[in-house]
């Protein structure tokens, strides 16, 4: 899915379970445990800018990056709502080019796993490590093995909301950890109350612990925490998504 065009549309809805200002709260605590909270902070493949829009509120100064226009677009409404300012970039991740540097990086919601090539992923980590000052902190989540085999497998999923109805059906390949995701959608048009329906695929990686902490070493960033999802707990065997805590060192 190149641009998320049309599931920028539903996203927020679809995603209105995430405890964002929780979520980011966690994260700042990370940041204060393994260094400093970030005055300019990177919020790559930001979406929607649920993480940007909290961050900002919170008094930090918040670049958005992603490469879909739409969410974007949707990103920058949030944000006015809100009343925050944050400076959103249409940019792929391994093509980032910022402005000057930022005292710390975020990258959530398993956005890592959608960067299917490794090189790809190597090259993301590289201009996050360009950016990034001396000593700080890029803290990412992603999706595990595990769940990719174990939780997302080649099952099917219905999320069924006020507005929104969504078959989602996974297809997934042990030999190469990808998890192809078909999304169906049927969302209501207000104005005669019948759906229309579009679709969308989704390609998902799961990598192992050894091939991000490679990525980041070759990048020249130190893996230093990895923790089971909101917790400083050491992830287990059953853990679905990990947070990554890793430090810029020259």
């Amino acid at each position: 899915m190149e641009s998320y065009s049309q599931f920028a549309e539903v996203y927020d809805r679809l995603m209105n379970d995430v405890n964002y200002k929780g979520r980011t709260d966690y994260l700042l605590k990370l940041f204060e445990k393994h260094g400093k909270t970030p005055t300019l902070l990177l919020d790559l493949a930001c979406g929607t800018g649920g993480f940007s829009n909290q961050m900002a509120l919170k008094g930090i100064e918040v670049i958005g990056v992603d490469m879909s226009e739409e969410m974007l677009s949707k990103a920058r409404e949030n944000s006015a709502e809100l009343n925050t300012d944050v400076l959103f970039l249409c940019q792929k991740a391994e093509e980032l080019d910022l402005f000057g540097t930022v005292d710390g990086a975020i990258c959530c919601m398993d956005s890592i796993n959608h960067i299917t090539d490794y090189e790809t992923l190597k090259e993301a980590f590289k201009k996050v490590s360009l950016f990034l000052e001396k000593d700080c902190l890029f803290i990412f989540d992603a999706n595990t093995i595990y769940k990719h085999k174990e939780i997302l497998g080649n099952n099917t999923f219905v999320i069924d909301e006020e507005d929104v109805y969504c078959v989602w059906q996974n297809s997934f390949d042990k030999e190469t950890n990808l998890t192809d995701i078909a999304l169906d959608f049927f969302v209501l048009n207000e104005e005669d109350d019948s759906y229309y329906r579009y679709c969308e695929d989704i390609l998902e990686k799961a990598y192992s612990d050894t091939e991000l902490e490679t990525a980041l070493k070759e990048a020249g960033l130190e893996l230093i925490a990895v923790y089971d999802d909101m917790s400083e707990n050491a992830p287990f065997d059953t853990t679905e998504r990990k947070i990554f805590v890793a430090k810029k060192l020259a």
